[in-house]
């Protein structure tokens, strides 16, 4: 059910950015007189899933939800028609149009893209608010887990900076951000009411942003474990463990924290063990139990947010619009400067890259409608920069040419931009190909 959840989740983002993307080329080409004969959502090579004819275009839903097209008329596209290439051309087709309203209408897609990743960030923020953790509210520090351990940090270390940024709200991923994209080796710790700077090693730094370590906690806020669900049928609801309990003890071992319970109660899976825990702040009690056989006893904990206080920014409508292009602006620019380091070699591209997969696990796995049109703005802000890179059969790369065509005055022919179109949708085809096999690989593998 979960898969089915995140699937159809990025089935619907997708279709929603695919569709106004396409239309960002529709209507340009509509009101400069273009003639576009198909309007598609996904591909349908072979036959449609869905089609109906109105005009001059015929508009449908393919089977191969790969993206979406439209094809205009005496245009040289992944549609390869050199048929009606061949034939003279006519003034409602794309290429009797002058260079300007071309580079509108190949523009028009990124347009979209672009106002609308902006827009749907501006509109949650005005929605939802932006809540967060003050760092300075983490009374207890953090806990680690191996790589945590391996970047240099320590149970009960309280977060000061990495690098030269101030940590002022607790939030794992500006430290992998940090380390990964900007460089930072060092990381800013009071430790036993003492500052220490961490150093961070090159290769534990290049491991943050593997794969395998995606789903690692790395650190997190430390709490004490107070129960705030029981299993049913679980060891510790036969034994008598209420909600609120605040457990203390594992087999006489002190248990503060959480971490201390889960790391003591994992090595010792199958065992008769007494659990200590505090009622009401002042019952001290003892409960006797079998653990399971992963080391657990059927207990749900309350994470951080109910022993620290968040707080939440409210916007306007109006304080929203720049606040969603600023939040968008810095979430493109992590993007493309990864793009960037996996380009260079900086970033494994085994490693970093992913296909649909990976973007179907970065949804949430119920249906969160403040997750979902978070990723959806994020995916429009990606999917525009992406169309905008120069390789033919990406937007970018008709907007190389037709730049090329504007300032030297000399047009491209259709030949070249037929082969050209050809080596550009090549390159697309096994970078999809390259990026799902990643994904199809990490889930045979693991």
């Amino acid at each position: 059910m979960e898969f089915l959840i995140k699937a159809a989740q990025l089935m619907l983002s997708l279709s929603i950015l695919v569709v106004l993307h396409e239309m960002g080329h529709f209507f340009p080409a509509r009101w400069f007189g273009t003639r576009v004969e198909k309007f598609y959502l996904f591909f349908n090579p072979g036959f449609s899933l869905f089609k109906y004819k109105r005009g001059d275009t015929e508009y449908g839903i393919g089977w191969l939800p790969l993206g979406g097209y439209v094809k205009i008329a005496g245009m040289i596209d992944e549609s390869f028609d050199t048929e009606q290439m061949e034939a003279e051309p006519q003034e409602w087709e794309f290429r009797s149009k002058p260079a300007w309203q071309r580079l509108i209408i190949m523009l028009g897609g990124v347009t979209v893209n672009f106002i609308l990743g902006f827009f749907i960030y501006a509109m949650i923020l005005w929605a939802y608010g932006e809540e967060y953790l003050p760092n300075e509210n983490i009374e207890y520090g953090i806990y680690v887990d191996s790589l945590g351990t391996e970047l240099g940090l320590r149970n009960g270390d309280h977060l000061m900076k990495v690098g030269n940024k101030e940590i002022t709200n607790f939030n794992p991923g500006v430290l992998i951000q940090e380390i990964t994209l900007e460089g930072a080796r060092t990381i800013t710790v009071r430790r036993n009411d003492q500052v220490t700077d961490v150093e961070v090693r090159e290769d534990v730094a290049r491991s943050l942003s593997g794969y395998k370590n995606q789903n690692s906690i790395i650190f997190d806020a430390r709490v004490p474990f107070v129960a705030s669900g029981i299993v049913k049928d679980s060891p510790a609801e036969k034994a008598g463990v209420q909600v609120e309990d605040r457990i203390i003890s594992f087999d006489g071992t002190p248990t503060p924290y959480f971490n201390d319970f889960q790391i003591l109660a994992g090595k010792n899976p199958n065992k008769e063990v007494t659990i200590t825990a505090l009622r009401n702040e002042t019952d001290t009690l003892n409960f006797d139990m079998t653990t399971s056989e992963n080391g657990t006893v059927g207990i749900f904990r309350y994470d951080k947010t109910y022993f620290f206080d968040t707080e939440r920014k409210e916007y306007t409508f109006l304080q929203s619009l720049p606040a969603g292009v600023e939040k968008g602006w810095a979430i493109l620019a992590l993007n493309v400067k990864a793009l960037g380091k996996i380009i260079t070699g900086k970033l494994s591209a085994s490693e970093n890259l992913g296909g649909f997969g990976s973007i179907g696990k970065m949804f949430d796995s119920t249906w969160n409608w403040e997750r979902f049109w978070f990723m959806t703005a994020a995916l429009s802000l990606i999917l525009a920069f992406m169309n905008l890179l120069p390789i033919p059969a990406l937007d970018g790369g008709h907007v190389m040419f037709l730049l090329y065509e504007v300032v030297s005055g000399r047009k491209p022919s259709d030949k070249f931009m037929e082969y050209a179109t050809m080596a550009g949708f090549v390159i697309v085809l096994s970078l999809v190909v390259y990026a799902n096999g990643l994904d199809l690989w990490r889930w045979l593998a693991g």
